[in-house]
């Protein structure tokens, strides 16, 4: 049994033998270039690295260079890559079902993972609709919300990232994602400004900016756009994340929740990427002391094997009553037998290796030392913020002006990983270097990477002056 506390392994040895992308990389770069959809993967002469193997909290390329990965490949390893629990619970059901008919025959696997998570999950949440992908999760919420409250419509946010399917795509924020699109919409998504501290008007002249910050949605709820009905839920990431990382003020959650309800309209968390110990909780729900109506999970819970789902409260999921033999919302891979097994695996991981509350601990650790840098590089690092092992560093051309520096953090990201670290950019701007790391990592590790960072800022940032 896998109980060692991760704080005491050996620290990951970062080995760029190679300067990145190497040969191997570079080769199948230019192959994937002639075979596939050139919009999905970028490629440029300096990235990207193309991975092999992972363990842990390292990450083993093509070429032999092995990184310190702070992403935890967009939060999916949580528990790690690989972790021997998870690897084994895929073994084990391998050769005994691989896929079953998770809506007509489903397996004792689904029954499982449907007790542990509602055992798990806030307040009374449950009844989950399984699927395999968040975007996939967020679907099943909207589509709950209309269900349950006979209404359409959709409040979400600013900066909002919930998955690029038709419907989630909808509520996602950003016109690089959406303005192909657009017009193929009915037009059912209000958009209402998240409570972006840093970049807020209001931070210097307002008494009470958390009251301001909900205004947007208190009048849209109660006078809503001429043709539209009151619509039927609010859907927000209790924490930003592909948004830059935006931890919302103290109480606005809490305030939020009581909007809806005067309202009668769902709140729903996106938890996809704050789920299972991300934030230092179970759940961000967890965290900040609010329970949603529905809540959509997924990334880590798989452990690294795509399942992902929609929980809600009883009435809310009931709403869509009984099958009588034709679901109304399915997929064919819900309940998969082998995502199954891993999901139940790390939960297992989660709870036995305390991890959410360990990252709770070093999350505290990693905002100090952010802010050192901050401190540091006051005219480069205009903002560090975070909750748990979900933090981010925002990079800024001038401290008054607050121009995003997103070229710099595009540097940054690629001088890393000649450093041997693995790291996103993040936010509209792209100019917020997210940190994520999977939540296993040693704090050695987490120093040590902390300071390649603030080594890259000496190197690439202008200088911080006297």
């Amino acid at each position: 049994m896998h109980k060692k506390d991760p704080s005491t392994t050996a620290q990951a040895r970062r080995n760029i033998v190679v300067n990145p992308p190497g040969p191997a990389s570079r080769d199948l770069a230019s192959r994937l270039a002639v075979i596939e959809c050139p919009e999905v993967t970028c490629l440029e002469d300096d990235f990207p690295i193309f991975w092999e193997r992972a363990r842990g909290v390292c990450v083993e390329d093509v070429d032999g260079n092995t990184y310190l990965d702070l992403t935890a490949a967009f939060a999916v390893a949580g528990v790690g890559h690989c972790h021997p629990r998870v690897v084994n619970a895929i073994v084990r059901q391998a050769p005994k079902l691989i896929h079953g008919m998770g809506d007509v025959h489903p397996t004792g696997l689904k029954v499982a993972l449907a007790e542990r998570l509602t055992a798990l999950a806030p307040g009374d949440l449950g009844l989950p609709i399984f699927s395999s992908s968040g975007a996939e999760a967020v679907e099943s919420a909207r589509k709950t919300c209309a269900v349950a409250t006979g209404r359409q419509g959709l409040v979400a946010f600013t900066g909002a990232y919930h998955g690029l399917t038709y419907g989630a795509l909808e509520a996602t924020d950003r016109d690089h994602f959406r303005a192909q699109f657009a017009g193929q919409w009915a037009g059912q998504v209000h958009r209402v400004p998240y409570p972006y501290c840093y970049r807020c008007p209001l931070e210097r002249r307002s008494p009470d900016c958390r009251w301001a910050c909900l205004e947007p949605v208190r009048a849209l709820l109660e006078d809503p756009p001429d043709g539209h009905d009151r619509p039927g839920g609010v859907l927000i990431e209790p924490v930003q994340g592909r948004g830059g990382t935006i931890v919302p003020p103290p109480e606005y959650l809490e305030r939020l929740r009581h909007l809806c309800d005067r309202f009668d309209v769902l709140l729903v968390f996106d938890e996809v990427f704050t789920g299972f110990g991300r934030t230092g909780a179970w759940f961000a729900a967890d965290r900040f002391g609010v329970v949603p109506d529905v809540m959509a999970v997924g990334k880590s819970l798989g452990g690294g094997m795509p399942i992902s789902a929609c929980l809600g409260r009883p009435g809310a999921m009931r709403s869509w009553g009984r099958s009588t033999g034709e679901a109304v919302h399915t997929s064919t891979f819900l309940g998969h037998p082998l995502a199954c097994a891993a999901a139940l695996a790390t939960l297992d991981v989660l709870e036995e290796e305390r991890l959410p509350a360990r990252a709770k601990t070093l999350g505290e650790t990693l905002l100090r030392r952010l802010e050192v840098l901050q401190a540091t590089y006051p005219g480069t690092v205009g903002d560090v913020r975070g909750v748990g092992l979900m933090a981010g560093l925002e990079l800024v051309e001038d401290p008054v002006t607050r121009e995003p520096a997103s070229t710099l953090a595009s540097a940054l990201v690629k001088a890393g990983l000649r450093e041997g670290l693995i790291l996103l950019q993040e936010g509209p701007r792209g100019n917020v270097i997210g940190i994520t790391p999977p939540l296993v990592i040693g704090s050695a590790e987490l120093e040590d990477a902390i300071t390649i960072i603030g080594a890259l800022l000496d190197r690439l940032a202008p200088s911080p002056g006297p």
